[in-house]
């Protein structure tokens, strides 16, 4: 992190950037100060998410080039990367736009993992049959999206997701995923989320711009046994949010920002760390029965800043019932001084990491209630 200067740096051919100090000649991703502060107080908006975004680009690049190096003899992969590199040249935002297809980093990694296992374990752990460039490898995330794409648009701001309903799901969303979705189903993902774009966007429009900016994939999920709502976000697929359907836009547009500072967290963790190596200590989270690593802490923390500032805002707004607003907005007020005053004790924060987590605690004071 520095202390001055724009936020630079994409550690992939072509692009500009500083050179570090490691020696090495690669570039070197940076945030300023005022820009790691505002991530910390969750109001980082899209200026931050396209730094953050750099970041997954590079990460993802890095990824493919060591998966060639890797697994030189698979001609799928080579064809596949071949065509992913031509792109880079001549059609820059589709390059980006497969780079950051959600899933491929935890698919890239898996395959990484497995080769460093030797020759005797089957390419992509399951081994598709025309192995990493294949339609189950890379060279699926350079065909078509995995659903349809909801074009949203409310007082001038537009998101327009896809909705991946068909899969492959690479990654874990700790509940099963819902789908494939019927046309009828889907009618009503597209008029739930525009309900609750219209939320986001007219009483949380900082929120609204960052989701935009990040959130490219909406993951529906089944509810719980008992029908309640859940949500999640996977460390390594930076783009999506996992949700199931609420029957309540508001309830919905709260998921959106609770997981998508999932997604920024981990991007953001990517690039500065900010606590060490989780190990054996674990921590209470008042709003978990179990105890939690630090780092589980703290992204749970950074989550439930959101969800204190969305209830603030709510009950600013008094338009969505201000009672329940009010109530929620002391209680996930409450709850994320307690967890970042345990942080802060924790001794498991690193310098960067105290920062982030002073500025987390200063902006939840801040808020009404």
């Amino acid at each position: 992190m520095t202390g001055t200067g724009e936020a630079v740096a994409a550690g992939v051919p072509g692009a500009r950037g500083v050179r570090g100090n490691g020696g090495d000649g690669l570039p070197r991703h940076a945030i300023n100060r005022a820009t790691f502060r505002a991530i910390a107080g969750a109001r980082g908006g899209p200026e931050a998410v396209r730094l953050l975004r750099a970041g997954q680009l590079s990460k993802r690049a890095l990824l493919l080039l060591a998966l060639r190096r890797e697994a030189p003899q698979d001609e799928g992969f080579r064809k596949a990367y071949d065509e992913l590199c031509a792109l880079q040249r001549t059609d820059r935002a589709r390059w980006e736009e497969v780079l950051l297809r959600p899933e491929l980093d935890a698919w890239a990694a898996d395959c990484l993992r497995a080769l460093s296992l030797g020759p005797a374990v089957p390419l992509g752990l399951e081994g598709p049959p025309d192995g990493l460039g294949g339609p189950d490898g890379l060279g699926g995330f350079l065909r078509s999206g995995a659903g349809p794409v909801f074009d949203l648009e409310c007082d001038g701001l537009r998101w327009a997701p896809v909705v991946d309903h068909l899969g492959p799901h690479r990654v874990d969303y700790g509940r099963p995923p819902a789908g494939p979705l019927s046309s009828g189903e889907l009618g009503r993902w597209e008029e739930q989320l525009a309900a609750a774009w219209k939320v986001l966007v007219r009483r949380h429009r900082r929120h609204a711009e960052a989701v935009a900016a990040c959130v490219a994939v909406v993951v529906p999920l089944n509810p719980a046994p008992g029908g309640e709502v859940v949500s999640a976000a996977a460390r390594r697929a930076y783009g999506a949010v996992a949700t199931s359907l609420p029957g309540d836009p508001v309830l919905l547009a709260l998921a959106l920002v609770h997981e998508f500072l999932h997604v920024q967290l981990g991007a953001l963790l990517d690039l500065v760390p900010l606590h060490r190596p989780n190990g054996p200590a674990v921590y209470h989270a008042p709003w978990r029965p179990d105890l939690r690593p630090a780092g589980a802490l703290l992204q749970g923390t950074y989550a439930h800043l959101g969800v204190a500032s969305f209830w603030s805002a709510e009950a600013a707004a008094g338009v969505s019932e201000p009672a329940r607003a009010e109530r929620e907005c002391v209680h996930w007020r409450a709850h994320t001084l307690a967890a970042a005053g345990t942080l802060l004790e924790c001794g498991e924060l690193t310098v960067a990491g105290r920062e982030f987590t002073e500025e987390l605690a200063r902006s939840v004071r801040e808020l009404r209630g």
